[in-house]
């Protein structure tokens, strides 16, 4: 699998109503572990699909050298496939078992060819990514987002790809998922790119490609490494800012200068030709060439001006620009102490198995509590948020919630209307805010100019976040109780940067399921909660255990 490779040709990408993504990019991607990063909306995901064939490029080419595995961002998470059908292998397990059963058919053979090992190999590969507790014949449906995103890996491996695309593979996997994922591409020898936002997997990459403003560069080492590359270069860039406007305002003082010195010798010239009573043939010959050597003065400062201002711009491109969102909220503030929710023997199901103990769970949540809410991937922590919101109902046990908002973030970002604009959208839940002040607000959130005018519906990830947190957290009335589920998945690292200021601003109480720790160390924590074996336990930190709900 040495061989393997990405080749990307003068690469010109279009959306449908002509609105450019890429335009003549270029690239090789060779043999080895290679990490892509660039910010949310710069088209990532829409180059992986590109690579795999799903879009058709608008000029240029791909070509793919070896057999190709795609792990997409957008896996199933509902619906009645099996895994066996998720994972491809349904028609020839089918066959399999046909024939094991003594149905000699043709056709059955020819499904199977040479694959007699199929159901081994694909027991081999889910009990590889954790998941030898999950049965071929169980629906996608009863998994948790994390299993699915493991089955998702154990399909593309089981297809023994040369080249091997994976977007976001890190969305919604616990820790012991997140070190098999590391261990397994540990193993690889073949091509691989990736996106992630996950610090501690692009870590464990050979080389990371950046994509920024229509260009790639190549950038050796892991994401540290980068990232202490894209440093010493801003601090380079930003020197070289300092240094043209420098140049602008020395160039502009000596074009005011020159123009003073030709004004002056212009009216001495005029006095001492008065007052010398020469003819005025010879006056108007000295006359029109002191015009000409002011004008030759002046041309020579305006060009050195003008090539100092375009020095400055060029600085000024090299330099990245770095996007911070800074809040103030004071309408979340939520007294200390006050309850906001109280809950006792909670009880739900799932399918049909019990996700909580017999004697369900107990839990108290007062203002203003920053919780953070862990566990194994399908301990059910989604579902509790859902009971905490009001969305899902117990089937056994009390709840009771304050009069304050209770506003609920899922991993799907789906709260606003796909349809509206950005700036309809806070319209709609703050509608006594004057429109200065929700412009304002936007631009605040990132969401300058036209970018408010944009449909909710094709805002990238990080895009979506914003909007979502800007229409919760200015809704009428702000929310006292925050609820997010996965929050970073798909994030690139500034967006989730964003999100940390957004979370430090906000002053009433939240639960975050999280299984990023770098994330969860930057937002404040002060209780930790942890759902296992259908048990809700307090962890003085994480991993260790305290008390019992």
């Amino acid at each position: 699998m040495s061989d393997a490779s990405i080749v990307c040709s003068r690469l010109t990408f279009c959306w449908p109503d002509d609105t450019p993504v890429f335009e003549d990019l270029s690239f090789t991607v060779g043999a080895g572990r290679t990490g892509l990063v660039a910010p949310n909306g710069a088209g990532k995901t829409t180059l992986l699909r590109l690579i795999a064939g799903e879009y058709r490029p608008t000029g240029g080419s791909v070509t793919v050298d070896g057999v190709l595995g795609h792990l997409p961002q957008d896996l199933p998470l509902a619906g009645e496939l099996t895994v066996a059908e998720a994972m491809g292998v349904a028609p020839l397990l089918a066959a399999l078992h046909a024939i094991e059963a003594g149905d000699a058919d043709e056709e059955h053979f020819a499904t199977i060819g040479t694959d007699w090992d199929v159901e081994e190999r694909t027991r081999a590969q889910l009990d590889r990514l954790g998941l030898d507790d999950v049965a071929l014949t169980r629906p996608l449906r009863t998994l948790s987002g994390g299993q699915v995103v493991s089955l998702g890996l154990a399909a593309q491996l089981l297809r023994r790809p040369d080249v091997l695309l994976l977007d976001e593979p890190t969305n919604n996997l616990d820790l012991d998922a997140r070190r098999t994922l590391h261990a397994v591409l540990a193993d690889w020898n073949g091509c691989l790119l990736l996106v992630s936002h996950d610090r501690a997997l692009l870590d464990r990459m050979d080389r990371i490609l950046e994509l920024d403003r229509g260009e790639v560069r190549s950038h050796g080492g892991n994401f540290t490494a980068y990232e202490e590359a894209v440093r010493a270069g801003r601090e380079v860039a930003e020197k070289n800012v300092r240094h043209a406007e420098q140049e602008v305002r020395r160039e502009k003082r000596e074009l005011q200068q020159s123009r003073e010195r030709a004004e002056r010798r212009a009216g001495n010239a005029a006095r001492n030709l008065s007052a010398a009573g020469l003819p005025k043939i010879f006056a108007g010959t000295m006359k029109r060439g002191a015009q000409e050597s002011a004008g030759r003065s002046h041309g020579t400062h305006t060009a050195r001006l003008d090539d100092a201002r375009t020095r400055l711009d060029e600085a000024g491109r090299a330099l990245r620009e770095e996007q911070r969102i800074t809040l103030e909220l004071p309408g979340t503030n939520l007294p200390a102490g006050r309850t906001v929710f109280h809950g006792e023997a909670v009880q739900v199901r799932h399918g049909d198995r019990a996700l909580f103990a017999d004697t369900g769970v107990d839990l108290t949540i007062r203002g203003p509590e920053r919780i953070a809410l862990t566990g194994p991937n399908g301990a059910g922590k989604s579902t509790l948020l859902r009971v905490l919101s009001g969305d899902v109902s117990p089937e056994g046990g009390r709840t009771r919630r304050s009069d304050g908002r209770i506003a609920y973030l899922s991993q799907r970002l789906d709260l606003l209307d796909s349809g509206r604009t950005v700036a309809q959208s806070l319209a709609a839940v703050a509608p006594t805010m004057p429109q200065a002040q929700r412009m304002t607000l936007l631009a605040r959130f990132l969401f300058r100019g036209a970018r408010a005018h944009l449909p909710v519906g094709a805002l990238s990830g990080g895009e979506r976040l914003r909007a979502t947190l800007a229409c919760v957290l200015f809704a009428e009335p702000a929310p006292q109780l925050l609820l997010l589920d996965e929050p970073t998945n798909n994030l690139d690292l500034v967006s989730v940067g964003q999100l940390e200021s957004a979370l430090d601003a906000y002053q009433g109480a939240f639960v975050v399921v999280s299984h990023d720790e770098r994330f969860l160390a930057g937002i404040g924590v002060n209780r930790w909660l942890r759902l296992a074996d259908g048990r809700l336990r307090e962890t003085c930190a994480p991993g260790g255990v305290a008390s019992e709900s």
